[in-house]
């Protein structure tokens, strides 16, 4: 029995310290031997000058919506001031057969350029986009979300990256983690995004990202026309579509989009279940990037990005089960087990008190974490058990002014 938990801890570490710290690690490595993919600064002034001219590419924004009648026109006004060629922008709201008034609210703004398309019945997100390309007429297409707020120069940044490389199929912008005080109890998304934000920059540096931020990217418009089964997600597909037709996709800093938190750790539940619910359909969908021999390098990363970390959090469980079973006969596992018990019940009680706004660190930190593992393995468990939701069901965010 014991060399069964000692195999299963060793096994069960491994994988953990490998998905949080060795890829990490690995991709700064191969960032300093391979010097990245950014494009040289020749070809990055040659891209500023041709935009700084007439030879913008037309673009068309889309947001897909669901009852935002509280937010709509502010997300109206923050289209308008997008700073784009207003000849070359489209900016398109898309209706899921919202049913509060959102429409009525949009179709004020119609006079100043903002178009709207609803749906005849509630179908979902990627079904909404899916709308959108029969109206869409940019040759490069910027998705965003309802409560995101973008900055200005935002769109005009993930353009440059796309002319300035043609083999750039998708360009992700930045998500910055903002609060709505101080005090929001919803702290641990903030290390988080910062902490996917920088590996999206070292994967860009490497070779490519392996999956663009939802709350912005820009994408080839014959590359956003491929049709999509509605259960799955668009903009993780995005990049799979795009290698698949021999792009690579990158992340650039400079085109901040900014990401309030969600209201409460249920939300945040919520949303992670979703998220990677319609991630592993989406990998299982177009299966074929994960092989090695075909996609070498990208299929390493997202197995590494992607799979390792899906199964972390039932490699951390094995890994306290181990624990315990080496626990009767062995000190140091009956110390290590005291701290992870005492982790988890901070994340339990910070859970529960989560709805308030001073929620201290100690608390917020471990539940945060909790959420997010326990989150994981409910969706792999809904993806093996063929549980679909293409209803899309946005995360409500208490829109706050960006910095």
């Amino acid at each position: 029995m014991d060399t069964i938990a000692w195999l299963l801890l060793v096994f069960c570490v491994a994988l953990v310290a490998y998905a949080y710290v060795g890829y990490p690690l690995a991709l700064v490595l191969l960032a300093r031997l391979r010097r990245g993919h950014a494009p040289p600064d020749a070809a990055r002034r040659a891209a500023a000058a041709q935009l700084a001219g007439h030879e913008w590419p037309s673009v068309s924004v889309c947001v897909p919506v669901y009852n935002e009648r509280h937010q709509a026109a502010e997300l109206a006004e923050s289209l308008l001031a997008i700073e784009y060629p207003s000849a070359k922008l489209q900016l398109l709201v898309i209706s899921d057969a919202s049913t509060d008034g959102t429409d009525d609210v949009i179709r004020a703004y119609a006079r100043h350029g903002i178009e709207l398309v609803r749906q005849p019945r509630r179908a979902g997100k990627t079904a909404a986009e899916k709308l959108a390309c029969e109206h869409i007429r940019g040759e490069i297409v910027v998705n965003t979300d309802a409560s995101i707020r973008l900055h200005p120069s935002a769109v005009r940044h993930l353009v440059a990256r796309l002319v300035a490389d043609p083999e750039v199929g998708v360009a992700s912008g930045r998500d910055v983690s903002i609060a709505r005080s101080a005090t929001d109890s919803n702290l641990g998304e903030s290390g988080y995004v910062g902490y996917e934000m920088a590996i999206r920059a070292l994967e860009t540096r490497v070779d490519g990202i392996i999956g663009a931020s939802g709350c912005l990217y820009a994408i080839r418009a014959h590359l956003h026309r491929i049709p999509l089964p509605e259960h799955l997600s668009r903009d993780f597909a995005s990049v799979l579509l795009a290698r698949r037709a021999g792009y690579r996709a990158v992340s650039v800093d400079e085109a901040l989009c900014y990401v309030p938190r969600a209201g409460s750790l249920a939300r945040e539940y919520g949303r992670k279940l979703r998220t990677l619910s319609r991630g592993i359909e989406t990998l299982h969908h177009l299966h074929e990037l994960a092989n090695p021999l075909r996609y070498g390098l990208f299929a390493w990363m997202l197995f590494s990005h992607k799979i390792c970390r899906w199964a972390a959090p039932w490699a951390a469980a094995g890994a306290m089960f181990a624990v315990a079973a080496l626990a009767p006969d062995f000190l140091w596992a009956r110390l290590a087990l005291a701290p992870a018990l005492l982790t988890v019940a901070l994340g339990a009680l910070g859970w529960t008190l989560a709805g308030r706004r001073n929620l201290p660190r100690l608390l917020s930190m471990p539940a945060f974490v909790l959420a997010g593992n326990l989150a994981a393995m409910h969706a792999v468990l809904a993806a093996l058990f063929g549980r679909r939701n293409p209803i899309w069901e946005p995360t409500r965010r208490e829109v706050v002014a960006a910095p």
